[in-house]
C-alpha cells in the first residue's frame, strides 16, 4: 500500500491482542486504510457495521482483524461442539472465498483458531472431512455451505460473528435466498456481531442489513468518487470490426505486463483469446465454466507473472486481489454500470496506479451514458488513428480444443447417447406430422 492510501491511524493504537498484532506485522501492515480506521473502533466496541468502500481498500483485513479480536474477547461456550463454527464469512464467489482464507491464514497465524474453507466445484470430500474435524472460522460460498448444513455436517447454533462480503454481488448472483436461509439459523442478531461490506450500499443491501443485523452503523468511504483516483481511464468509439485490431495494436504499443480483458460472454471470450493467442500474445480464458482446479492454476500463473493476459467474463470482476495489474481492457462495455467500477477496480489497487481502456462499440455503446452517470464523470475519449490498428489476418484466429466426448452408449444420467431420445431408432413418428396438410373435406 502506498502512503497516500493510508491514514495516520496505526493498528497498534487499538486494543488488539499481541498474537493479532503479530499477524498484522507479518502481513506488512502498520497504518490503517480509511475503511479499516473507520470500521475497527466500532467493531471492537461490539457494534455491527455496514461498510461501503471502493474495491481494493482493505475491507478484508478490517473484518478479519475485528473477528479475531471479538472471538478472543468472548470465549466460546463450554458446551460448544467442534462442528459448531464460531464465525462464518460468506462470499459470492469461490475466488473471493479463497482470497479471504489466504489473508486469514496470515492474520490468524499466531492464534489457535482453526480455519475452514468451503466452495463448490472441487474437493467435496476433503472439505466435508475438514468440517467434520471442526473449525472455528468458516469461510465459504452459500451453495456448498447449505449442502453440508442440510446434511448435518455442521450447525450454526454457536455463531458469534457473521460477515457478508460483497453483499451487492450476492443479490446479482441470486444468492440472497440462500443468505437469508443461513442467517435465520444463526443466533439472533443481538447475540452475534455482524459485519456487511459492499461496494455499494443500495436500498436492497441496506434493507438486508437492517433486517438481519443489530442496528448496524453505516460506514462510507470516498463515496463521492466511485472509481479509484489513480485509474487512468480512456474510451475509444470503435466499429465492431475494429475491436480486435485495436486491442492487439494497443497491447503491442503499451506492452502491458499484466492485463485483464473483460468481455460479456463466454463465446466472445473464446473468440478474443483465439485472436490474441494466434497473434503471439500468450493468453488464457477465465470464465464461469472453467473447471475450478484449472481456474486456480491460471490465477496462480497470472499472479506470479507466468501469464501476462487474462480474457475474463465478469466472474473475475470482483473479489480477486491480484497485485500489479497494469491494464484493464473493457473490450465489451458492461451492461450494468456497477460492473464497470468493479472491473476497473482490478487495477490501481491499494493506492497503486493503473490504466483502464474501454471500447464503446456499435453493440454496447448504449451502456456508456449509464456508466458515466454512475461514476459522475465523462470518460475521456480518444480518436483512433490508423497506426493504432494492427494488421490482423482473419485466419490467424485459433480455436480452443473441443472437449473429448464420452464413449457412445451411456452419457450423463445413464441416458443412451447413440439413439434419438423419445422413440425407437428408425421407428416412424407417431401421429400426424405437424407439416402434413389435414385431409380435405369434399362437399
Amino acid at each position: 500500500m502506498t502512503q497516500k492510501h493510508l491514514t495516520d491511524t496505526r493498528f497498534d493504537s487499538f486494543d488488539l491482542a499481541p498474537e493479532i498484532l503479530q499477524g498484522i506485522r507479518d502481513a506488512g501492515f502498520e497504518y490503517c486504510t480509511p475503511i479499516q480506521a473507520a470500521t475497527l473502533p466500532r467493531v471492537l466496541q461490539g457494534h455491527d457495521v455496514a461498510g461501503q468502500a471502493q474495491t481494493g481498500t482493505g475491507k478484508t483485513a478490517a473484518f478479519l482483524v475485528g473477528t479475531l479480536q471479538h472471538l478472543l474477547n468472548h470465549p466460546a461456550s463450554e458446551t460448544r461442539k467442534p462442528t459448531q463454527p464460531r464465525a462464518i464469512m460468506l462470499a459470492p464467489t469461490r475466488e473471493l472465498a479463497i482470497q479471504i482464507h489466504k489473508d486469514a491464514k496470515v492474520l490468524a497465524a499466531h492464534t489457535d483458531f482453526r480455519l475452514g474453507l468451503v466452495f463448490g466445484g472441487t474437493a467435496y470430500e476433503q472439505q466435508r472431512k475438514q468440517l467434520q474435524a471442526g473449525v472455528d472460522i468458516l469461510i465459504g460460498t452459500p451453495g456448498r455451505l447449505i449442502d453440508y448444513f442440510k446434511q448435518g455436517i455442521f450447525d450454526l447454533h454457536a455463531i458469534q460473528v457473521v460477515v457478508l462480503d460483497e453483499a451487492d454481488r450476492m443479490f446479482d448472483l441470486g444468492f440472497i435466498k440462500d443468505i437469508r436461509y443461513l442467517l435465520r439459523r444463526m443466533p439472533k442478531p443481538a447475540r452475534r456481531l455482524g459485519m456487511l461490506f459492499s461496494a455499494t450500499l443500495s436500498f436492497r443491501v441496506t434493507e438486508l442489513a437492517y433486517e438481519h443485523m443489530n442496528n448496524p452503523e453505516t460506514v462510507k468511504i470516498e463515496t463521492e468518487n466511485v472509481t479509484a483516483d489513480k485509474v487512468n481511464q480512456v474510451c475509444y468509439m470503435t466499429a465492431n470490426e475494429e475491436k480486435i485490431p485495436l486491442l492487439i495494436g494497443l497491447m503491442r504499443r503499451m506492452d502491458p505486463s499484466r492485463s485483464i480483458v473483460f468481455v460479456n460472454t463466454k463465446r466472445e471470450a473464446d473468440r478474443v483469446w483465439g485472436f490474441l493467442e494466434g497473434n503471439g500474445l500468450h493468453t488464457a480464458v477465465l470464465s464461469g465454466d472453467v473447471p475450478q482446479n484449472k481456474r486456480m492454476r491460471l490465477l496462480k500463473q497470472f499472479q506470479e507473472g507466468e501469464l501476462a493476459i487474462l480474457v475474463a467474463t465478469d466472474v473475475a470482476a470482483r473479489g480477486l486481489h491480484i497485485p500489479d495489474v497494469s491494464h484493464v481492457f473493457n473490450y465489451d462495455l458492461p451492461e450494468d454500470a456497477e460492473d464497470y467500477v468493479h472491473r476497473i477496480g482490478r487495477t490501481a489497487r491499494a493506492g497503486a496506479s493503473g490504466d483502464a481502456i474501454s471500447f464503446a462499440c456499435e453493440k454496447y455503446a448504449f451502456s456508456l451514458p449509464d456508466i458515466e452517470a454512475y461514476i459522475g464523470r465523462k470518460l475521456p475519449m480518444e480518436a483512433i488513428t490508423d497506426d493504432m490498428l494492427a494488421d490482423v489476418d482473419p485466419d490467424s484466429r485459433l480455436h480452443p480444443p473441443k472437449r473429448p466426448r464420452g464413449p457412445r452408449g451411456k452419457g450423463k444420467g445413464g441416458r443412451s447417447r447413440g439413439k434419438p431420445h423419445g422413440r425407437r431408432h428408425g421407428a416412424k413418428p407417431r401421429g400426424r406430422s405437424r407439416h402434413r396438410k389435414p385431409p380435405q373435406k369434399h362437399d
